[in-house]
C-alpha cells in the first residue's frame, strides 16, 4: 500500500491533499482572501519564473518557432491520432474530408503520396523544414 507521505497518517495525508488540491490542478491560487496566499517573493530574493541561467519562456522547442507550434498543432487536431503511419496522399484526403482550412489543404498539397509519416510532426518537418531538435 503506497501512501503519500512517511511522516504522517493516511488521514492527514489525506487532508493535506484536498487543501492542495485546487493549487495544483487550476494552476492558480483559490485562495479568496489575500491573507491566505503565499506571500511573493522579497526584493532580495528571485522571482519564481526565474531559474539559473534566466527567464524561462517554455512552450517552444529548439529549432521551431511559436507559429509552428501552432501550425502543427492545428494540422494535428484537424488529422486526429488514428491515422498514423500515413501516407501522404492520406493526409491530404483527410484534409479535405474534414473539410480543414484552405491555407492547410494548400500547405499539404505538395506532399509526395508515396512517402509514409509516422507522425504530424514528420509532416510538419517536410512541409516547413522546421525540425524539433531533440537533446537526449
Amino acid at each position: 500500500m503506497e501512501r503519500g507521505s512517511d511522516k504522517h497518517g493516511r488521514r492527514l495525508d489525506e487532508e493535506l491533499q484536498k487543501e492542495t488540491r485546487g493549487i495544483v490542478t487550476g494552476g492558480h491560487d483559490p485562495r479568496a482572501e489575500d491573507w491566505r496566499s503565499a506571500e511573493p517573493s522579497g526584493e532580495d530574493q528571485p522571482d519564481v519564473d526565474l531559474y539559473g541561467e534566466g527567464t524561462l519562456t517554455g512552450g517552444v522547442p529548439e529549432g521551431l518557432t511559436p507559429e509552428d507550434i501552432e501550425g502543427r498543432a492545428e494540422l494535428a487536431a484537424v488529422l486526429g491520432k488514428e491515422i498514423w503511419p500515413a501516407e501522404g496522399a492520406q493526409v491530404k484526403a483527410r484534409l479535405v474530408a474534414a473539410q480543414a482550412p484552405d491555407r492547410l489543404v494548400q500547405l499539404c498539397a505538395g506532399l509526395p503520396d508515396g512517402r509514409v509519416y509516422d507522425n504530424v510532426a514528420e509532416v510538419w518537418a517536410d512541409l516547413t523544414g522546421h525540425k524539433e531538435d531533440h537533446r537526449f
